[in-house]
């Protein structure tokens, strides 16, 4: 696929940018070992107009306290004149689905637009890197799919990289998948969480001494599920969603709801998981074919807000919008 990147662009403008799911990997990821995430079609939306201060949906104050908008426009924004940002968003927030790396990823693309333009690969680094600016910890996972669009794998194949993330002496090699064409069901808990403390707590969990046993089981459940993936044997991704699962009870991020959601889902599905960083947010589950309406009526009864998703194939985009382009 052609990657002509973000280019350049005046005020006004607007980018929009993908959530994600994360298949295989959290966590681990954070440590160098493999992830496979997906961008999928619920989408946020940034626009970006001049303004006597900057502004979050109208807000100085918002702007002011918005850790996400303060460290994008430290980046890459410094002496640039002040911003009206407007952001609308299907992607519920602290859900597990990407919202902060969307927003993130479509605030990038737009400030880099406004500098000249960026190629995806750098866009993919500096939107990861104004993502753990702002949480303190992280891995590239999120923004990559946010950026990247489709399935995408994270330190796992062969063949060429679409593009690496470096960060001091660790660097994360992104590739592509091919899309099965298969539909998923997301459903959020309604459990907020908060990634920052959620992946620092599972440091201190992997700090012990199975904590190496524990990653390697991780990065063998991913390479599995890459090669699964890759020849579209479903029964097998569902098979290893369901053993990603265990790994992340055994590592304490599971909920409570979350296992609600996963139990209510499980008779019309091949398998599923938690996404994200867990401790709340949300699940992901790969129905049976023709079973997605069931499977997100399961979840609806269970107690959470179901979404029948695909995959979003393409990233970030600059985009027309009416009364802003």
């Amino acid at each position: 696929m052609s990657d002509p990147g973000i280019p350049s662009s005046k005020l006004p403008l607007a980018t929009r940018a993908p959530g994600k799911c994360i298949l295989f990997g959290e966590h681990a990821v954070v440590h160098g070992k493999p992830e496979v995430v997906l961008a999928i079609d619920l989408h946020t939306q940034v626009a970006l107009r001049g303004a006597t201060e900057h502004r979050l949906n109208g807000s100085a104050e918002a702007a002011r306290s918005n850790a996400y908008l303060v460290e994008g426009l430290r980046r890459l924004h410094p002496d640039g004149p002040p911003l009206d940002v407007t952001v609308t968003s299907r992607l519920p927030r602290a859900a597990g689905l990407g919202s902060s790396a969307a927003f993130t990823s479509a605030l990038s693309a737009g400030l880099w637009a406004l500098r000249g333009g960026v190629s995806r690969a750098e866009l993919a680094a500096s939107s990861f890197e104004v993502e753990r600016g702002a949480q303190g910890v992280g891995s590239p996972g999120d923004t990559t799919a946010t950026v990247g669009g489709g399935y995408l794998s994270i330190n796992a194949g062969t063949g060429p990289a679409a593009w690496t993330v470096r960060d001091g002496d660790r660097e994360w090699a992104v590739r592509r998948l091919p899309d099965p064409q298969w539909v998923w069901v997301v459903g959020y808990t309604g459990i907020p969480r908060n990634t920052g403390e959620t992946v620092r707590a599972v440091g201190r969990r992997l700090d012990q001494s199975d904590g190496p046993a524990l990653l390697d089981r991780f990065q063998s459940v991913a390479l599995e599920g890459v090669d699964a993936l890759r020849e579209e044997r479903r029964e097998a991704v569902g098979r290893l969603l369901d053993q990603n699962q265990a790994l992340l009870r055994e590592v304490g991020v599971s909920h409570p709801r979350v296992e609600a959601l996963l139990a209510a889902a499980a008779p019309g599905c091949d398998g599923g998981k938690l996404t994200g960083a867990g401790a709340g947010g949300s699940v992901v589950v790969l129905p049976k074919p023709g079973h997605e309406l069931e499977v997100a009526r399961r979840i609806a009864r269970a107690g959470g807000v179901p979404y029948i998703v695909k995959p979003a194939p393409l990233g970030v985009q600059l985009v027309e919008h009416l009364g802003v382009r």
